[in-house]
């Protein structure tokens, strides 16, 4: 794989490439949820992680071998996380609209970029998103699956810890390797999950293959755009572009799936992006971790 220059010229300019891996990453979700009925949620995820590290290896091809204990003491945490993340996500698709799900997994980042602050300002972000799960939660009377619920908020946890863990992986290992190893670490932990669940034996070539757009879409596509955007954006840009990501799921929700939000649900979606913008643009420094989804 070639490299390129450090200032060398990007093929998409840097706020496109952002916006166009957000749509990706959503696309991706909305094939994914297609696929529930016949393939199920946890079979679903095992094939997009386990496809996602295929491509990663063949993209980056790191030298997994070479990676010293202290490195993999990381790592494998990581990709545990990043597995998990991945699971429970699933399973909230598979129980409530696509907006709703993102939305609430977005309360993970915002709690890393708040975490320890004692700013009052800070505590607005907080109240807001407070309010906007207040808005989704079964008790609103919004008739949202409880269930789903519970799994969104442990994707948005596992998100947050993902986001921790992954800076000190990025410390410790190169980007493309460390993001391969943590994909192969998520692969062999939920794999066997989605093996056990027998929908895997339901598998056509057609399935395979849109679950290889999936992966595609999900995680190698979003993952070279967001890079690419990176080496001429600020993360601070970067990350307000970002704060747009439950707004975009919940077009594409109602584009590709049908999905159609309430008033109170749409309300829900712009605190929670308030939150974060405020968050973001408040902040006194954004770490790159934080950024890149996979």
């Amino acid at each position: 794989m070639a490299t390129s220059h450090p200032h060398s010229p990007a093929l998409i300019p840097p706020v496109p490439a952002v916006l166009a891996a957000i749509v990706s990453v959503q696309g991706g979700a909305a094939i994914a949820k297609w696929l529930f009925p016949v393939l199920g949620a946890p079979a679903t995820a095992g094939l997009r992680i386990a496809l996602s590290a295929v491509m990663l290896l063949a993209a980056f091809r790191p030298p997994l071998g070479r990676l010293t204990a202290a490195q993999w003491k990381v790592a494998i945490p990581f990709g545990m996380c990043l597995g998990l993340m991945n699971a429970v996500f699933y399973l909230s698709l598979a129980r409530i609209p696509l907006g709703l799900a993102v939305t609430l997994e977005f309360v993970g980042p915002l709690g890393v970029a708040v975490f320890g602050s004692r700013r009052p300002l800070d505590l607005l972000w907080v109240m807001m998103a407070g309010a906007g799960i207040a808005l989704i939660a079964p008790w609103s009377g919004s008739g949202v699956d409880g269930l789903g619920v519970l799994y969104a908020l442990l994707a948005g946890l596992c998100w947050a810890t993902y986001i921790v863990l992954g800076a000190r992986l990025s410390r410790l290992v190169r980007g493309g390797a460390a993001v391969s190893a943590g994909m192969v670490v998520a692969t062999l932990m939920i794999f066997p999950l989605a093996l056990a669940s027998g929908g895997l034996a339901r598998l056509t070539p057609r399935l395979a293959l849109a679950a290889g757009a999936v992966a595609l879409l999900s995680s190698a596509l979003p993952y070279a755009l967001e890079l690419s955007a990176l080496r001429s954006m600020p993360t601070r840009t970067f990350s307000i572009l970002m704060s747009l990501e439950p707004a975009v799921a919940a077009l594409c929700g109602l584009a590709f799936l049908g999905e159609r939000l309430g008033g109170a649900q749409w309300l829900a979606i712009a605190l929670v992006i308030g939150a974060s913008l405020g968050a973001t643009v408040t902040s006194r420094q954004v770490e790159r971790a934080a950024a890149v989804e996979v």
